[in-house]
């Protein structure tokens, strides 16, 4: 998005109607999905409805969104008792789901999407699976008279709460692509157009591959650092203003008390979980083998997550608790 522009309205709600032109459906508040929708809903100015399978985090998003601290409290927020119900109402659906099984339910299962989906609705789908159930359920959405795109996302909990993630998003034409952009833009900073059905997912999967890897590089070179005397915040000033920098060390640093808001510093609480890596990293595995590429450094940062997760408390720790974990070894 070029700096300056403004980014694009949906039909602001007309009470007078009540019409479900122009309704955002959002599913999935975990806490991504909860931070998405309210940017979505507070900048849409459209009438929305909400379906998670936690209905006090249903209660919640209305409360808080319903005060009249936003500029969209004109419009309703409808809790829906399925995502039928959901697809029943809305004209563009949202979804923020944690793994493949739970898209494939919700888009195609008995109270699915698709047993609702009103003719030429934009179903946006920004869970991180496999790229082949992606492709799969958004040909069925297609067939079933709809539209859709895979726009998974990068940014992690603070890019939801600040509204600067990034979609990577696949679609079956460029007018799909458009009509779901000015949604995302809504909710993120940057949204790329990756290519075809499934393009999106392969390139989130790619990029989560690295962040893996650099996040297992950045705590092993702090550990070390640490172990020869260096001061983590010297070390860390160091990596962050040479050629060792990246996002693992200058935004999300896996020392505690490096970067304030950081995970790291917050206990490992509130961040990228673990095992929701592990799980990435799983879909990064089966592309690989799909596509017969080889994968090295990416089968030890699995390895080592999979340790990570199977340690208790650690799996639903932010991802960079990988320095706690190497930081007890010797």
């Amino acid at each position: 998005m070029v700096a300056g522009s403004t980014v694009p309205r949906v039909a602001s709600y007309s009470s007078t109607t009540g019409s479900h032109e122009g309704t955002i459906g959002f599913i999935g508040l975990g806490q991504m999905g909860y931070n998405m929708a309210k940017h979505l809903y507070s900048k849409s100015q459209a009438p929305f409805v909400v379906f998670d399978m936690n209905s006090s985090v249903v209660s919640q998003f209305k409360d808080e969104n319903s005060s009249g601290t936003t500029s969209s409290a004109q419009a309703p927020i409808t809790a829906a008792s399925s995502p039928a119900d959901v697809a029943r109402q809305a004209s563009v659906i949202v979804t923020v789901l944690p793994e493949s099984a739970h898209v494939k339910d919700v888009y195609l299962g008995s109270e699915g999407i698709i047993r609702g989906i009103r003719p030429n609705a934009l179903c946006i789908d920004s869970s991180t699976i496999d790229t082949s159930v992606s492709i799969d359920v958004s040909q069925q959405v297609i067939g079933a008279g709809a539209r859709a795109v895979d726009a998974p996302i990068s940014g992690g909990i603070m890019g939801a709460k600040a509204g600067t993630l990034t979609f990577m998003v696949g679609s079956q034409n460029a007018d799909d692509y458009e009509k779901a952009k000015v949604h995302l833009q809504q909710m993120g900073k940057n949204v790329v157009h990756c290519g075809d059905l499934g393009a999106g997912q392969a390139a989130k999967i790619c990029n989560n591959l690295l962040l893996a890897i650099s996040m297992v590089g950045t705590a092993e070179a702090m550990n070390l650092g640490i172990r020869l005397g260096l001061d983590p915040r010297v070390l860390a000033s160091i990596i962050n203003t040479s050629s060792g920098r990246c996002w693992s060390s200058d935004t999300a640093n896996p020392v505690p008390n490096v970067i304030e808001s950081a995970p790291s510093t917050n206990g490992y609480n509130g961040g990228f979980k673990s095992r929701l890596m592990l799980k990435d990293l799983g879909l990064v595995s089966n592309a690989a083998k799909e596509s017969r590429t080889p994968l090295m450094l990416g089968a030890l940062a699995e390895n080592i997550y999979r340790h990570i997760s199977n340690q208790g408390e650690m799996a639903d720790k932010d991802f960079s608790v990988v320095y706690e974990w190497l930081a007890g070894r010797n």
